[in-house]
């Protein structure tokens, strides 16, 4: 799945970009404005999103409501994690100390993410794809796998089994000096939402329509984006070997990508440019010959099924 030498035009540097395709000094400046009234909307749209969906669920009071909001919060849950990331990149808001309060109480710790060791443990992912310190190899490890492996995945996040797995370090963490203040948090982050569905004499919802999606729906768009980024890649200093980059729709974006999160060749590219910007840095990449429409995939469709197109044994 790596392309071949040949199909990756040696054209950089240019008057705009360096020889690893990162903006030169003066449109770097300009990319990696952070646009702080957008992202504190972006914060409070993924917040809208999730009163609707629970709202709607709640007012139906039907199974099939029920059923379709925790399909349906897995977006939110993907709205928020993606938000954490650009607070864990310092891109959420141009003030630090707001970027890090915000970033936790609002994006984070609502969506179980222990917002301190992500941002450690993404940086060393930054640092070398897919190199022999990559944190995230477990998600990206042996691809392409055939289809029944790959459907085996999806049932382990479908029913819950991947979910509980990654709740079990949280709860652990309570027990370590130096991870429980964060685990506490998240915890207590947890206990406010269940807080506020007391209150509303509804406490069923935290349950079935906060942590029930957490631990399935997210846990199924989670492995489908990260595979879409890094699967079936190799280390290499030139990124074009190391990120694919999918045609990006507008249902994408809704679902599994929200906040340009699918324009991943250009954030490697450069992973100081916050999201608003990265669709430019993209232009910049295809004007300069560098990124190539021969690189790209049609769509996460196509792309998923090339990771799953082993033959079975």
């Amino acid at each position: 799945m790596v392309p071949a030498a040949d199909r990756l035009p040696a054209v950089l540097p240019t008057d705009r970009l360096t020889v690893s395709g990162m903006p030169v000094p003066e449109l770097r400046t300009e990319l990696r404005r952070i646009p702080n009234l957008r992202n504190a909307w972006a914060v409070a749209v993924a917040w809208i999103q999730a009163g609707v969906i629970i709202g709607l669920a709640a007012w139906a009071a039907h199974p099939v409501a029920y059923l379709l909001a925790v399909v349906a919060m897995g977006t939110t849950f993907a709205r928020l994690a993606i938000l954490a990331h650009e607070a864990a990149h310092k891109l959420l808001f141009s003030n630090r100390s707001l970027n890090d309060h915000l970033g936790r109480w609002l994006c984070a710790y609502p969506a179980f993410v222990p917002l301190e060791a992500y941002r450690r443990s993404h940086f060393a992912h930054h640092r070398d794809e897919l190199g022999p310190k990559e944190p995230d190899m477990a998600l990206y490890a042996g691809y392409p796998i055939t289809r029944a492996s790959f459907g085996r995945k999806l049932r382990r996040d479908a029913v819950g089994i991947s979910g509980a797995k990654n709740l079990v370090p949280l709860l652990k963490a309570t027990t370590s000096a130096t991870a429980r203040p964060v685990a506490l948090r998240i915890l207590g982050a947890q206990g406010v939402l269940f807080a506020l569905a007391l209150a509303a004499g509804r406490p069923e919802l935290y349950l079935f329509l906060w942590l029930l999606p957490w631990m399935t729906s997210w846990r199924v768009l989670n492995r489908l984006r990260s595979i879409a980024e890094h699967a079936g890649m190799e280390r290499s200093d030139d990124r074009r070997r190391t990120t694919h980059h999918v045609r990006q729709s507008l249902l994408a974006r809704l679902t599994i990508v929200p906040y340009n999160t699918g324009w991943h060749l250009a954030h490697h590219v450069d992973m100081g440019v916050p999201w608003a910007n990265l669709p430019r840095l993209h232009e910049e990449l295809v004007g300069s010959g560098w990124m190539t429409t021969d690189l790209e995939y049609p769509s996460y469709r196509a792309l998923w099924r090339a990771l799953a197109s082993r033959p079975a044994a």
